[in-house]
């Protein structure tokens, strides 16, 4: 049940020192529903807002919410182009508490309307640049979370096996998913300072300017896609001007798959959907989420939609690499690689005549060819040293390591490092789906 506007506004006088209300309205954002919230007009100017959590998630998404906006220090905030909320008190009701804040003058839009007009649009990417932009540091003195690269990915995957888990996500979506979170080039990028939970209704804007950013519960450290999922799905005219803004005004600290993992998780808001649902028990939910997915599977399959993983083409196995290298002809493999292969570097012919006894005048096939060895390999030991657990490597151990490392770093066990490299392929490309399956 909704607490009353003057009820409210009656606590916010408990909650400041001083405080005289004037004017009370209820106040809606989104139209989530989790929170009582009024907009307060105090007689000598200011503009208040209190809110009130209607649940226990609620709750805990303000708490986490205050906590990011102690750690949003002036310093801080001087770095950021439009307003965030600033903590002004707060008092008990009924089993929880209600805070009051700055009120932020603004209008809230949709997706598809904050990326309709380009000034707006470009304002919107600055912003998003802008918290990307922010000194990590004050994140870890905050004791606010801190996820590299590895841990959002594992945080992905863990959530896609939690969706695949309830028996309702579509087997075409799981291999999508799961494709990506097998491909490393996604998920190599430097984390960055992120509100974590930044949707369109989180952005108020006045004209063509954005006035404020509000809900920081999820401020933390980590993947920078996660704040534009929500970008790259919105219809507006001048969505990719948006985008553009922001990859500029990053200054090159966009990495090049961002757009690729911020459509990831625009899909995989679908699953947490899905898991709220079967979490609340809510089958209205579930039957939503499963017709969303549905139809994302469709965009998939008639590819309007972009591809989350490069096409890197078909993985050959080791015997197929050497079919194919055994059927290159030579002299193609020379055009294209610009190089002589080391078995042609003399002409086989002239060696053929001189073993058959028409060696050219002053050439004996027979006779030994001499070799310079003086200046190669390492000085014989000394005769006693000769079992002396002190005295130094003899020099055929020596030059034996140097022949190994020389055939290890120059490539000549040609199969042994294919077959390497493929059981590495292969166990890196399939560790994540073991993992998954178990």
């Amino acid at each position: 049940m909704a607490r009353p506007p003057l009820t409210l506004a009656a606590l916010a006088t408990a909650a400041v020192a001083g405080l005289e209300v004037s004017a009370a309205r209820p106040h809606t954002r989104g139209g989530a529903g989790a929170f009582d919230s009024v907009e307060l007009h105090s007689v000598d100017g200011r503009r208040l807002l209190i809110r009130a959590p209607r649940s226990q998630p609620a709750e805990s998404e303000q708490s986490a919410d205050l906590v990011a906006l102690r750690a949003l220090t002036p310093g801080i905030r001087s770095r950021l182009p439009f307003a965030v909320p600033s903590f002004v008190g707060q008092a008990p009701i009924g089993g929880t508490r209600a805070v009051v804040t700055e009120f932020i003058p603004g209008a809230v839009r949709s997706a598809d309307d904050l990326t309709e007009y380009e000034p707006l649009a470009v304002a919107v990417g600055l912003a998003i640049a802008a918290i990307h932009a922010l000194p990590p540091g004050f994140i870890g003195d905050s004791g606010l979370p801190k996820q590299s690269a590895a841990e959002s990915r594992e945080a992905v995957v863990e959530l896609i096996d939690r969706a695949a888990d309830t028996g309702r996500l579509p087997a075409a979506l799981l291999r999508r998913w799961e494709e990506a979170t097998d491909d490393d080039a996604l998920w190599r990028f430097q984390p960055t300072v992120v509100n974590g939970q930044l949707a369109a209704d989180s952005i108020l804007v006045e004209g063509d300017r954005v006035t404020g950013i509000v809900g920081w519960a999820g401020l933390a450290q980590g993947d920078p896609a996660r704040d534009l999922h929500w970008l790259l799905t919105s219809r507006g005219a001048a969505a990719e001007r948006a985008l553009d803004a922001y990859v500029s005004a990053r200054a090159g600290g966009a990495d090049a798959h961002l757009t690729q993992r911020a459509l990831l998780y625009g899909e995989l808001e679908l699953a947490r959907w899905l898991l709220h649902g079967v979490d609340t028990r809510d089958e209205a939910i579930v039957d939503d989420a499963v017709g969303l997915l549905d139809g994302l599977v469709a965009s998939v399959h008639d590819r309007s939609t972009e591809p989350l993983a490069p096409d890197t083409g078909p993985i050959l196995a080791v015997g197929d690499v050497e079919r194919l290298l055994d059927a290159t002809p030579r002299d193609v493999a020379e055009r294209e690689s610009g190089t002589t292969l080391l078995t042609d570097s003399f002409d086989r012919s002239e060696l053929d005549r001189a073993l058959a006894g028409d060696a050219p005048p002053g050439m004996d096939a027979t006779a030994p060819i001499p070799l310079d060895l003086s200046d190669w390999g390492d000085a014989a030991p000394p005769a006693d040293a000769e079992g002396d657990p002190e005295s130094p490597t003899p020099a055929g151990s020596a030059s034996a390591g140097r022949a190994a490392a020389d055939q290890a770093s120059s490539g000549s066990g040609t199969s042994g490092a294919r077959a390497a490299a493929a059981d590495s392929r292969t166990s890196s490309g399939t560790d994540a789906s073991a993992d998954r399956r178990r």
